[in-house]
């Protein structure tokens, strides 16, 4: 016991590295095995019964049920996002989660403390993944498909306007006739995302799509990059790109990962909500393009944040990644147009930064959610036979009227046009 004492005197106030070795000197010394040793030296050392392991092992919860809650329902309501971005949603998200949830000093105090680490731990009984398999339908253009230039290197560009765009199609089960596809782009500097659906993949309509695209980004398009697709390699674009002074680059073919920005998006804003069902109705255009348009847009872009790859260091058989600080597009835009060297102020920014201090994300996860709901019913494959994985609210969980009353407030102050759920006409029996 003297000797444990002595041992104790040197352990107490050493670093980890030094009482790994101490302990490794007590174990030779007195035949004990590791974990003996470590109890040895909590407890008889320090005048104390061993301990005894009953009930919970390690430190006490820090954090009570009601601030678990509280998390679960801000993961449930940004659509399930991983740990570090939900910690940044929580910062954005805290004026809004203030007015839906009673909250002490203390509780707002351990939400806005709370690590990644301790996230993960919290939420990991509710985690669930969601494995499917698409099959891509790119018929590829041969038409100006050398005189458009191959990107060969990643933009690691320092400002937004570089954007990447694809396709992703809506036939379901059957790729028979024609069907809904959706154009998606996305910025690489800032992740901003707009979508557009069309119906069919033809040159004109695929063309208009991205001009209507064009004219609602907050910053300049500067260049253009596309798979090896027809629906992009043709004359109206290219020629569009030369008169507008566009770069118009494409990507090699088979190497998806030359356009990985927009491969990430495809899932995130387009097929996780849309699903795997089959749109080809002029209802579901309209709706998904309403969709695309309003709440979807506004949710992604201003309450959503990402992260960016800043490094990958390989060791071996291992890779190691390094991300920057998670920021939602609108805030990277913002930034970049701080750096900014002339004073020419970008109204569409201030618009946005503005509406977003206006908007609730929690009503506005909801309306996404309500949007969605609507847009399944347009299928021809039934919701239940294959749900998206944003669908994470029940039939029980329907807005109340002040949310409703106060959707349709938005609606009318920012010009979020509602989808309006249309019964479809039975056809007259030609006799």
């Amino acid at each position: 016991m003297q000797y444990l004492k002595m041992v104790y005197q040197r352990y107490d106030k050493s670093s980890k590295s030094v009482k790994g070795r101490i302990l490794d000197e007590l174990c030779r010394v007195c035949g004990y095995h590791r974990k003996y040793a470590i109890e040895k030296l909590r407890g008889y050392v320090r005048g104390a019964p061993p301990l005894k392991r009953e009930g919970h092992r390690g430190h006490p919860k820090e954090y009570d049920a009601g601030v678990l809650e509280i998390l679960e329902k801000v993961w449930e309501a940004a659509d399930y996002p991983w740990s570090v971005r939900l910690k940044e949603i929580l910062r954005v998200w805290l004026p809004a989660i203030k007015k839906h949830f009673p909250m002490t000093p203390e509780m707002e105090k351990k939400l806005s403390a709370v690590s990644p680490s301790t996230i993960d731990r919290a939420l990991k009984t509710k985690k669930s993944s969601l494995k499917r398999r698409l099959y891509g339908r790119t018929k590829p253009g041969t038409l100006l498909k050398h005189q458009i230039p191959i990107k060969t290197d990643c933009w690691d560009v320092k400002q937004p306007g570089f954007v990447e765009v694809d396709t992703v199609s809506h036939s379901g089960p059957n790729a028979k006739d024609e069907f809904l596809n959706s154009v998606n782009l996305t910025d690489t500097a800032s992740g901003w995302v707009e979508t557009r659906a069309v119906m069919g993949k033809g040159e004109r309509g695929v063309f208009l799509a991205l001009t209507d695209m064009r004219e609602e980004l907050p910053f300049r398009l500067v260049g253009l990059d596309s798979d090896n697709g027809g629906e992009f390699i043709n004359y109206h674009l290219a020629k569009y790109c030369e008169k507008e002074k566009i770069q118009f680059t494409r990507s090699r073919p088979y190497k998806k990962n030359d356009n990985a920005h927009i491969e990430q998006k495809n899932w995130t804003h387009v097929r996780k909500l849309l699903g795997w069902n089959r749109y080809d109705s002029q209802e579901a255009l309209e709706a998904i393009n309403c969709f695309y348009r309003n709440e979807n847009r506004l949710f992604m872009n201003l309450f959503q944040p990402s992260v960016k790859l800043m490094k990958t260091i390989r060791r071996g058989s291992q890779v190691k990644k390094t991300y920057d600080v998670p920021k939602t597009p609108l805030d990277r835009l913002l930034l970049f147009e701080e750096k900014k060297k002339n004073r020419d102020k970008n109204l569409k920014l201030i618009q946005l930064k503005v509406l977003r201090k206006k908007l609730d994300p929690f009503l506005l996860s909801a309306k996404v959610n309500q949007s969605l709901r609507e847009i399944w019913m347009l299928s021809h494959q039934s919701p239940h036979e294959a749900k998206p994985a944003h669908s994470s609210q029940s039939k029980g969980e329907e807005l109340t009227s002040g949310e409703r009353q106060t959707l349709n407030q938005l609606t009318k102050l920012f010009g979020m046009t509602q989808i309006i759920k249309t019964k479809n006409k039975k056809k007259k029996r030609a006799v």
